[in-house]
Order: C-alpha cells, then sequence, then structure tokens
C-alpha cells in the first residue's frame, strides 16, 4: 500500500469523523469524533513530512484541549443536544453556503493544479523538524517565548488562588455557625 493510499484513506477518517462531529447528537459523542478528527491531521502531517507539528497536534489539541473540552461538557451536563430549532436555526443555511463555497474553493485548485504547481518551492531540508523549530523557537523568537511562559505561569498562579480563596470562604464557619 503506497504513501498516497494512506493518505487518501487517512483524508477520508478525517471527513468521516469531522462529520460524525457534526451530525453527533451527543456532546460527548461530537467531542470523541473530534479527538479522531486530530489523530487523523496528525498522521496527514506525519505523511506530509511534518514530525512536530503532528506530535504537536497529538499533545497539544487532541491531548490537553480535547480533555479540556470533554470537562466542561460533562461538568455542565449539556451531554444531550436539544432539537428545538431555536437560537441556531439560522445556521443550517449559512453552513449549507460556506460549503458550498469551500467545495468550489476546492474545485478550483485541484483543477488548476498545473498552474500552481509551477509556483510551488520544495521546502528545504530539516525543515519542520523539531530541532529546527527549537533553533528558531530559542534564537529568533525567545523573547516571545518567555513573556508568553511567564504570562502562562501568572494565569496559573491566579487559578490556584482565586480557586483556594473561593475554596476557604466556603469551609470557613460563619457567626452563627461558630457558636
Amino acid at each position: 500500500m503506497g504513501l498516497m493510499t494512506v493518505f487518501i484513506l487517512t483524508g477520508a477518517v478525517a471527513i468521516a469523523a469531522a462529520l460524525g462531529l457534526l451530525f453527533a447528537r451527543n456532546a460527548v459523542y461530537a467531542v470523541l469524533f473530534l479527538v479522531l478528527n486530530m489523530f487523523a491531521l496528525a498522521v496527514l502531517y506525519l505523511l506530509l513530512g511534518a514530525p512536530f507539528i503532528a506530535m504537536v497536534q497529538i499533545v497539544v489539541y487532541a491531548g490537553a484541549i480535547m480533555v479540556l473540552f470533554l470537562f466542561v461538557v460533562m461538568l455542565l451536563g449539556a451531554e444531550e443536544l436539544k432539537e428545538d430549532g431555536g437560537p441556531i436555526g439560522w445556521q443550517r443555511p449559512l453552513a449549507l453556503v460556506l460549503g458550498v463555497v469551500l467545495l468550489a474553493e476546492l474545485a478550483y485548485f485541484v483543477f488548476a493544479a498545473s498552474a500552481t504547481k509551477a509556483r510551488l518551492l520544495p521546502s528545504p531540508d530539516g525543515f519542520g523538524d523539531p530541532h529546527a523549530v527549537g533553533l528558531t523557537l530559542f534564537q529568533k523568537y525567545l523573547l516571545p517565548f518567555e513573556v508568553t511562559s511567564v504570562l502562562l505561569l501568572v494565569a496559573m498562579v491566579g487559578a490556584i488562588v482565586l480557586v483556594r480563596n473561593g475554596k476557604r470562604t466556603a469551609d470557613e464557619p460563619t457567626g452563627s455557625d461558630a457558636d
């Protein structure tokens, strides 16, 4: 089985998972379909020669963010999608129009591929591998990387302080309970 066959099959799995996400009536199943879609995209990245992006796709998106989505869905108790057709009724026609536009763009690029192939240049050796990304990140973008890490640290400490203060006030006895 050639790489093109694996690429096409993985693309079909990604499309099927996206459709499963759209048509799932249970929010937990929708999140799980999205996780499957993220894994399929990671395989596509691997096939395209971008292993670092593939691992980031799995660790960050399929791992951390999807676990967060699943946690929020289960915490809020919004597992079942209600079929009232209320405020999101206008979104279905808009989605159909945007889908047709996307298919038209895709057809244009597929059928005009001979004109675009001449403009595409091959990427240099080592492009996208973890070593090259690390060197670029820690040499050219060191200051934004450090600012981002400090910002995330402050956000974590702030969340811990807020949770701790909220827990302490809830656990402390009030004036009438102390008697």
